[in-house]
C-alpha cells in the first residue's frame, strides 16, 4: 500500500505566496477562509508536498486569478479623476534601476516600431506621435510596493492609436517593449479602454526622462508596474508573453 506523502514545505508560507499577486479584496477574502495545504490542492488540482508542487500550484492559483480578474473587468469603468491641486510634486521615481540610470532616448533619431497584427507597421516618429489628439487625466497610480500617488498626463488615447494604424482588435494581446530592457503585455480590453493613454507629457510638461520620455503607456485599471516608460515597440498579437516581472511570479492582470 503506497504510503502517502508528507508535506515538505510550511503551509502558511504556500498560502501566504499563493495570495501575494492578488488584488486586495481577493487577497483578504483568500487568506481568510484559506486552512492549508489541503485548501491550495482543492483549488490547483496539484499535490502539493514539496517546493517544485508548491510552485507549481502557485502558477495554477495565478493564471487563474487572471482568468477571474480579466472577466471582471469592466472595459467602461473609469477610473477615479482628481483636481489639480492634487497632484503629488515631485512625483516618485520608481523602477528597477536607479534614477540616475533612467535611459537617455534621442528624440532626433526615435522612432516606435510595431509588429504583428496590425495592417501598417510603418515606424512612427516622435513628431508624428505629437501631432496626435491629446487629452489630460489626472489619476492615482498604485505601485505594488503599497504606495500611491496621483499625477496629471497628457497623451493620445491608446484605442484611437491603435485603430489610426489598423491594429487587429481581436487579438488577445499587446506587447510593449522599452529602451530599458523592459517589457510588459496587456489584455486587448484594457488597452482599448477610454483611459488608456500614450502619454507624452506629465504636468504640462514633456514627459521628464525619469518618468518614462518619450512616452509611457498610462493605464490607471492597472498597478504602476503595468504602465511601461520608454516604450520602443509596440505588438499586437496571439501569443502571450508575459513580462519582466510577470515572468518573475507577478500577477499577470494586475487590475485595481
Amino acid at each position: 500500500m503506497r504510503r502517502p506523502r508528507r508535506p515538505l514545505v510550511d503551509a502558511r508560507d504556500v498560502i501566504r505566496d499563493a495570495a501575494k499577486p492578488m488584488d486586495l479584496t481577493t487577497r483578504r477574502a483568500f487568506l481568510k477562509h484559506a486552512a492549508g495545504l489541503g485548501t491550495l490542492t482543492f483549488l490547483t488540482g496539484c499535490d502539493v508536498v514539496d517546493s517544485s508542487s508548491a510552485e507549481s500550484a502557485l502558477e495554477t492559483m495565478s493564471r487563474f486569478n487572471d482568468r477571474v480578474q480579466a472577466a471582471l473587468f469592466n472595459p467602461h469603468k473609469l477610473a477615479p479623476e482628481y483636481p489639480s491641486s492634487w497632484v503629488m510634486r515631485p512625483f516618485p521615481f520608481n523602477g528597477f534601476y536607479s534614477a540616475d540610470q533612467a535611459p537617455e532616448v534621442d528624440p532626433a533619431t526615435y522612432k516606435l516600431e510595431l509588429a504583428g497584427k496590425i495592417a501598417d507597421t510603418r515606424p512612427w516618429t516622435l513628431e508624428q506621435l505629437y501631432a496626435l489628439p491629446q487629452t489630460t487625466q489626472i489619476t492615482r497610480h498604485i505601485c505594488v510596493e503599497g504606495w500611491s500617488a496621483i499625477g496629471s498626463w497628457t497623451g493620445a488615447r491608446f484605442s484611437d492609436f491603435l485603430q489610426r494604424i489598423g491594429a487587429d482588435l481581436k487579438a488577445p494581446y499587446v506587447t510593449l517593449r522599452c529602451a530599458d530592457g523592459y517589457f510588459t503585455s496587456i489584455d486587448m480590453p484594457t488597452a482599448l479602454h477610454p483611459q488608456t493613454q500614450l502619454s507624452f507629457a506629465f504636468d504640462n510638461e514633456i514627459l521628464p526622462r525619469i518618468y518614462g520620455f518619450p512616452m509611457k503607456l498610462r493605464m490607471p485599471t492597472k498597478l504602476g508596474f503595468k504602465n511601461p516608460k520608454h516604450i520602443t515597440a509596440i505588438e499586437v498579437t496571439d501569443r502571450f508573453q508575459g513580462g519582466y516581472w510577470e515572468n518573475q511570479g507577478y500577477n499577470w492582470f494586475s487590475g485595481l
